[in-house]
């Protein structure tokens, strides 16, 4: 007779197939869904009911197998697809996709979430966030931009916001020194004529008779170093101040080097210059060599004011009595505080002797960024050379640098807000490029240049790029590039595990294992590639297959149980 179990039975076939048809549905409805991952519906068959399990062989006979009917089919459960999408290329720099394993981490109220889906954008703090607002996590850089990893954080791109400067640590140079130029012997002799002069007297009384008092200023303005002004600097008279305070200032201001930078034993044998000599009603001032070094001064370049402003006539008479002479050339070029101030930096290459062993040469350093007194900047040799502590350059007899290789300057920073002082090694034989010393035409100079600084003025952040290992670098305006934070990657044992939370992102489940949280590349997690999207891995085709055999299938149960249902009509049709 007519069974009401089949009914049953074929309703559990209606039950999965309409199942399945909601999951191939989803997976047609995401087919544009950014790292979507297609669901299949895996089924399995009911429990039987079971009229016997058999018998076992006997002497007579040959057993019997079970005699079971099965009562439907059962949803046995999800199975999510986890290969990787196709990757779009979309040039916006925010898009992120990982090509293998991993996921991003993204966060929300302090809760982990997990996602493939890499459509991220910036909020108003220059946070990375997905659509529905979750913070992409990765890893900080500490304030030397190196990475800091260990702890997640929001990642936060500051465009253009955030700022750099660069100190400058290395300046290289090319070129070529004159060999056989004409060997420096003397500065320029400059004679102050003033009645009263005597060393170490005072100023408010010597000069004069009563030149100067308390308050006024001397200022030495539009003198110059062979054709170059050097910057206006001013002394104010104090109690107590002498005529040696006053030749010191002069000295200083206008960049001469005192003693000239030479030390006994030096081989020109010449006088020292950079020095000055007081005698009755007179002070000679020497100043460096090198014919770049020539000082032009006058009468109408040292001028006096009192404290009220008011102009007082000076009462020295300026005599130059000698130029200075010598193989030379100066080139200017620009080094970077710590805030990314610009100065300029004069290099004056003085040819100081020539020998059997090469030549040698010294080095000559200016700046108007200096904030002390004197214009001259503290140079100091890294190799010692051979004639002493003073950094004299010597280059063979083949012209070839022997030592030093570099030098180093200090500029003056007092008071700037920048770090002081500014440490800068000169480099003369670097990265390919080299000052060298052969000899040349009659006509010819001494030729030099700087072809690289590694300091930078101030700049903001104004790009950035995601790399394939996750690090995340920064291009600011003034040309630097740094490392402003890494992603994060996670990973897990049973990727299928995960629970599916919405919005293409997942929470650990009991059956995922718990997130490895690495580096991109790290750990079996995959690279990223900046400025693409993973697209959604359903295959439509695929579905429409699976379409009409769920369709099929539907059809089929459905028959069963009409056909159930005739013959209990039939059944009832006797019985009337």
């Amino acid at each position: 007779m007519a069974s009401t179990i089949a009914l049953f039975t074929g309703l559990t076939g209606l039950n999965v197939n309409a199942r399945r048809l909601e999951t191939i549905g989803n997976n047609i409805a995401n087919i544009n869904s950014y790292a979507f991952k297609s669901t299949r519906m895996i089924f399995s068959p009911s429990f039987s009911r079971d009229f016997t399990l058999g018998t076992v062989p006997g002497a007579s006979t040959g057993g019997s197998n079970p005699s079971q009917v099965g009562l439907g089919v059962n949803l046995a459960g999800t199975q999510r697809n986890f290969n990787g999408g196709a990757i779009s290329n979309t040039g916006i720099n925010t898009d992120l996709a990982i090509e293998g394993d991993g996921f991003f981490i993204v966060s929300r109220n302090n809760e982990q979430f997990y996602t493939r889906a890499g459509a991220f954008q910036f909020n108003g703090n220059n946070d990375l966030i997905t659509v529905s607002g979750e913070r992409l996590q990765g890893y900080a850089v500490d304030d030397n931009y190196n990475i800091v990893t260990g702890q997640l954080v929001d990642l936060n791109i500051p465009v253009g916001k955030q700022t750099i400067a660069e100190a400058t640590q290395n300046v290289r140079f090319s070129g070529n020194l004159k060999a056989n130029g004409d060997v420096a012997t003397t500065g320029a002799s400059l004679d102050f004529s003033a009645a009263g002069i005597a060393a170490g007297t005072d100023l408010l009384t010597a000069i004069g008779a009563g030149a100067y008092a308390v308050g006024d200023a001397i200022t030495m303005s539009g003198a110059t170093r062979n054709g170059k002004v050097v910057p206006d600097a001013t002394l104010t008279v104090a109690a107590g101040s002498t005529v040696d305070d006053l030749f010191r200032f002069i000295r200083d201001a206008l960049g001469i080097v005192q003693d000239g930078g030479f030390v006994a034993g030096d081989p020109t044998g010449a006088a020292e210059p950079g020095s000055y000599t007081v005698a009755a009603g007179m002070v000679t001032l020497v100043g460096n060599l090198g014919a770049d070094n020539d000082i032009t001064f006058s009468n109408s370049n040292l001028t006096v004011a009192d404290s009220m402003g008011v102009a007082k006539a000076s009462p020295f008479t300026v005599n130059k009595t000698a130029s200075a002479d010598g193989e030379s050339v100066r080139t200017t070029y620009i080094v970077h505080d710590s805030l990314g101030t610009p100065t300029e930096v004069d290099l004056t290459m003085v040819l100081v002797a020539a020998n059997g062993n090469g030549t040698f040469w010294r080095a000559f350093l200016h700046s108007p960024g200096d904030t002390d007194q004197a214009l001259q900047l503290e140079v100091g040799a890294r190799v010692e050379p051979p004639l002493g502590p003073v950094p004299l350059i010597q280059f063979d007899t083949f012209g070839q640098l022997v030592s030093p290789a570099e030098i180093t300057m200090e500029l003056d920073r007092t008071n700037t807000g920048a770090d002081d002082p500014l440490t800068v090694n000169l480099q003369f034989a670097a990265g390919g490029d080299a000052v060298t010393a052969f000899s040349d035409t009659p006509t010819a100079n001494s030729s030099i240049a700087a072809v690289f600084e590694d300091g930078s003025r101030l700049g903001v952040l104004s790009n950035f790029s995601v790399g394939v290992n996750g690090i995340i670098t920064g291009g600011f305006t003034n040309g630097l590039t740094r490392t402003i934070g890494q992603l994060a990657l996670a990973t897990f044992t049973n990727p299928e595990g995960l629970v599916d939370a919405g919005n293409s992102m997942f929470r650990v489940g009991p059956n995922s294992g718990n997130a490895v949280i690495t580096e991109p590349l790290e750990f079996g997690a995959g690279r990223v590639l900046g400025g693409a999207l993973e697209l959604s891995n359903v295959d439509l085709s695929e579905e429409f297959i699976n379409m009409i055999l769920t369709s099929t299938g539907y059809s089929a149960a459905s028959r069963v149980i009409t056909t159930t249902d005739q013959l209990i009509q039939q059944l009832l049709t006797i019985g009337r």
